[in-house]
């Protein structure tokens, strides 16, 4: 018996492996893309201090107006890396852009807002993770367009590049304007 298995285990391991690379290597197939069972539906409630120790940022806030919700962090180097692109977009888009401090220190996440400048019109404090978690955030960075009544229509994980803002991100929130 236990011979028959040594022989059949590289033949499982053989068909397994096919199998993952037959999936993984298919056309069209983004590994970077992960589902969200949150598009189509409402944002998950929330109300967090403003990093500015202005008016809090809540979901009441972003109704009435097509809103780009972006989670950073100023321990993220890919949010580092977006941020010259986050920058672009709310001066020459006017993007109506809330950051999120996702599990940051709020000191931290305004020096980097000092250093790197501040593309957001509201940035609240989710010092621990719970609005991230409610959205389904895995990692810094990632990006929500939200439309006017409230309802997530797309998500980015992961750094914007230059390409996906110009032709996902910015046509997205253009047509959801009009809307």
């Amino acid at each position: 018996m236990t011979r028959k298995l040594l022989f059949a285990l590289p033949v499982l391991l053989f068909a397994a492996l096919g199998t993952y690379f037959t999936l993984a290597l298919r056309p069209n197939y983004d590994p970077q893309a992960l589902p969200s069972v949150l598009i189509d539906k409402p944002a998950p409630g929330f109300d967090l201090a403003a990093l500015d120790d202005g008016a809090r940022v809540a979901t009441p806030g972003l109704s009435g107006q097509v809103t780009v919700v972006n989670f950073f962090a100023s321990w993220c180097v890919p949010c580092r890396v977006e941020h010259p692109i986050l920058m672009r977009l709310a001066e020459k888009e006017k993007l109506n852009l809330v950051g999120i401090a996702y599990k940051d220190r709020p000191e931290d996440a305004r020096r980097l807002i000092v250093q790197l400048g501040d593309p957001y019109r509201r940035i609240g404090v989710d010092r621990e993770g719970r609005t991230g978690f409610d959205f389904g955030v895995y990692g810094v960075p990632e990006t929500y367009v939200i439309d006017k009544t409230g309802h997530i229509r797309k998500r980015f994980v992961g750094p914007l590049s230059p390409e996906v803002a110009l032709k996902e991100l910015i046509p997205l929130v253009r047509a959801l304007e009009k809307s």
